[in-house]
C-alpha cells in the first residue's frame, strides 16, 4: 500500500475500484433485499423504499451535508480526503446496473457485506473514505475523545432501526447481522493478510540443542537475554516468527530436541522488513 501512495494515479484508481465493491453491495444485494445497514447508503436504501428517491441522489445529499461538516469542523487535508470518494461513489451508484442476483434475503446480505467490506477495507489502506456517516465519527473522536468504532456503531445501528419502518423485524436483524459480519472482515484485511505466528522459545537443559535445529531447519530466530522473575536466573530466549502452515512442524521439531522446552505462540497481523536472525 505504500507503493500506492507513492504513485498518485494508482492510489486513484484504487480508490474507484473500492468504492464501484461498494456500488456493487449496494445495487445487487443490499437494495434488492430492502436491508439498510447503516451509512449514507442504508439511508438512500431506505428513503428509496419509503419514499421512492433515487439512492445515488440521497447518498450525494448526505456526502455533500458531511463534506461541509467536515469543513467546518475538520482540518483542510481530512476535508479534502473524503471530498473524492464522496461525490464519485453517487455516480458509480447510478451507473452501475442494479438487480437481484439471489433471491434468499440472508444469503444475499452475507454476500453483500463482505463485498462492501472489502470495499471500506481497501479505501481505509489507501487513507481514503467514502465520506457519508464517516465523518461524525471524526468529529466527536477530535472534540470529545470519543473513539470512532463505537460512534459509527451507534450512527449505523440507528439507521439500521429504520428497517423495522420498511419491512418489520427480519430485515432489522439482517442488517445487524451484516454489521457484525463487515466488522469482522474489515478488521482481518486491515489488521494484515499476511497473518505469521510469533513463537518463543525457551529450555533449561539444551537450547542450544534448539538453536542448532533452528539454524539447520534454515529458521531464521532472535536471542533474547532474559531473567525468572522468580529465581532470578538467567537464561536465554529464542524469537521465530514464521508462517502459519510452519508452527506445527516447529512444535514438533523443537519437542524433539527438548521435550521440556518452554514454548509461547501468538498470532501476528504482518511481519515488516528483513530477515529475523
Amino acid at each position: 500500500m505504500k507503493y500506492l501512495q507513492r504513485h498518485q494515479v494508482l492510489r486513484y484508481l484504487t480508490i474507484v475500484a473500492a468504492l464501484e465493491l461498494v456500488a456493487v453491495s449496494i445495487n445487487f444485494f443490499y437494495a434488492p433485499a430492502k436491508v439498510a445497514a447503516g451509512g449514507a447508503t442504508g439511508l438512500a436504501i431506505l428513503t428509496n423504499q419509503l419514499f421512492g428517491f433515487d439512492r445515488a441522489i440521497v447518498v450525494l445529499v448526505v456526502n455533500v451535508l458531511m463534506i461541509i461538516l467536515a469543513a467546518v469542523f475538520l482540518d483542510r487535508g481530512t476535508t479534502a480526503r473524503i471530498a473524492f470518494g464522496s461525490f464519485v461513489l453517487p455516480i458509480l451508484l447510478k451507473i452501475t446496473p442494479s438487480g437481484q442476483v439471489l433471491t434468499d434475503r440472508t444469503f444475499a446480505v452475507l454476500v453483500g457485506g463482505t463485498i462492501f467490506a472489502v470495499g471500506l477495507a481497501l479505501l481505509y489502506r489507501v487513507d481514503a473514505s467514502s465520506g457519508g456517516t464517516a465523518v461524525p465519527p471524526m468529529i466527536l473522536k477530535k472534540y470529545f475523545r470519543i473513539a470512532p468504532a463505537f460512534s459509527l456503531l451507534v450512527i449505523d445501528t440507528v439507521v439500521s432501526l429504520g428497517n423495522i419502518a420498511t419491512g418489520g423485524i427480519e430485515p432489522l436483524l439482517l442488517a445487524l447481522f451484516s454489521l457484525m459480519i463487515t466488522a469482522v472482515i474489515m478488521n482481518y484485511i486491515e489488521t494484515g493478510l499476511d497473518r505469521r505466528k510469533m513463537v518463543y522459545i525457551t529450555s533449561n537443559n539444551n537450547i542450544e540443542g534448539i538453536k542448532n535445529y533452528l539454524s539447520h531447519n534454515e529458521t531464521s530466530f532472535t536471542s533474547l537475554d532474559v531473567r525468572g522473575g522468580y529465581t532470578g536466573d538467567g537464561r536465554e530466549m529464542l524469537m521465530v516468527i514464521l508462517d502459519n502452515q510452519d508452527y506445527n512442524h516447529l512444535l514438533r521439531g523443537v519437542h524433539l530436541v527438548d521435550p521440556q522446552a518452554f514454548m509461547i505462540a501468538y498470532d501476528i497481523s504482518e511481519a515488516h522488513g528483513g530477515t529475523f536472525i
